[in-house]
């Protein structure tokens, strides 16, 4: 079986939530980041072509800059090349569109099926398109300020996503419509989540989860936008609030073993970005604010942003927007090692600016994202080679979800 979509993340249908009290036991804390560059887009296979970003201050084109009075389209980045420690990686540079990437393949019954990717550009729409024809078409025309993070349910014919609203106002909400982009509806309403990004479905549950930017928080609600919760508050107040190192972007879900990831981004490529979890449940006898149970598993990334998880390889998948780099490590901090020491990041593709969107398809093989700057749906085998666009030039894009087009 496929199974669902969810934004940024090919978790699929993810299986029953743990039960109460079963709090799985969770792993070390590590990670260093390996030498790399801000690169442009590019088809070097080096990935050393550098132009340089342009300055996104807080009017650049991805949403990911935050705190700025107007509308969700905040950047930060500023022109050049990135220098940071550890071990290099290779890394392969997108090529241009066509050719279709040598893929893992499965017995499954939906791996021969065309894909249909679904994917939001920040300046408020949500569009579609099916990988045997890459011609993009929207769905939603005005989906909202800001549109972030999305999840799709083809089984129940449902898109939902995030809008980000204005940071500084703190109206972010979520949105559902049909697979078709008709009856557009909000399920939490204006405020119900300050800034709210990465957004996951465990359709088992009928939940979503998603990471709260400013609000510097984890939220989840059922599927109709009732029993809003918090599961982790970070920081809470206005000055903690303008500290990136406090920012949730990134999510994904283990539910079968009971745990949440998350990225904390940091400032733009600051260095100070990282991943972490914590179990789904709250431990008995503490709250979002006190629960003492979230690990670090990789720390000082340049600006880590979505995230995604290959549970079974052991491996995290993420965009880092500091480096426009997409990036995978393993699950678990290597023996010896700490969030602080780890080298075994890996780059896979260079040169996507404004990295954003990630999402696996783990019964191809095949890893999809976006770029914030370019307008860019790019995809890749899992180890980083064959990298192809499959669209450019299509706007500020962020969510991405992918499911097969016969769903």
């Amino acid at each position: 079986m496929f199974a669902v979509a969810i934004a940024g993340s090919t978790a699929w249908a993810c299986s029953s939530a743990p039960s109460p009290g079963s709090h799985g036991s969770a792993g070390g804390a590590g990670g260093n980041t390996d030498s790399q560059h801000a690169g442009a887009d590019s088809n070097s296979n080096s990935g050393e072509t550098a132009s340089g970003s342009p300055n996104r201050g807080d009017a650049g084109p991805d949403g990911e800059g935050g705190l700025s009075p107007g509308n969700a389209s905040f950047g930060g980045k500023s022109a050049g090349n990135t220098a940071a420690s550890g071990a290099s990686s290779g890394g392969a540079s997108s090529a241009t569109a066509g050719s279709n990437s040598a893929n893992a393949g499965t017995n499954s019954s939906t791996a021969s099926e065309v894909r249909r990717v679904y994917y939001l550009d920040v300046q408020g729409s949500v569009r579609t398109f099916d990988e045997d024809k890459p011609t993009a078409r929207t769905l939603v025309k005005s989906a909202g300020q800001g549109p972030d993070g999305i999840a799709v349910d083809a089984a129940s014919g449902h898109i939902y996503w995030t809008t980000m609203g204005v940071p500084a106002a703190d109206d972010g909400s979520l949105r559902r419509a049909e697979l078709d982009g008709s009856k557009v509806t909000t399920i939490v309403p204006e405020g119900g989540s300050y800034t709210p990004k990465q957004l996951r479905l465990d359709s088992a549950n009928k939940r979503l989860y998603w990471s709260d930017r400013e609000g510097m928080r984890i939220q989840s609600a059922n599927i109709d936008g009732s029993g809003l919760e918090t599961l982790v508050t970070v920081a809470t107040g206005d000055s903690a609030r303008k500290n990136a190192q406090n920012w949730c972007v990134g999510l994904a879900l283990d539910v079968a073993q009971g745990f949440i990831y998350w990225t904390q981004k940091g400032p733009d490529n600051g260095m100070v970005g990282s991943i972490r979890r914590a179990h789904l449940l709250i431990p008995d006898g503490e709250t979002d604010t006190t629960r003492t149970d979230i690990e670090v598993l990789i720390d000082k990334l340049p600006e880590p942003v979505d995230l995604d998880l290959d549970v079974s390889a052991g491996q995290m998948y993420w965009t880092d927007r500091g480096d426009d780099t997409i990036n995978r490590a393993p699950m678990e901090i290597p023996s010896g090692k700490t969030a602080a020491t780890r080298t075994d990041r890996e780059i896979l593709v260079r040169g996507v600016r404004e990295a954003i969107g990630v999402t696996l398809d783990l019964e191809r093989g095949h890893v999809y994202y976006t770029s914030g700057a370019s307008g860019r749906v790019g995809r890749a085998n899992l180890d980083g080679s064959g990298a192809v666009d499959l669209v450019t030039g299509s706007g500020a894009l962020t969510g991405i979800a992918v499911v097969p087009a016969g769903r």
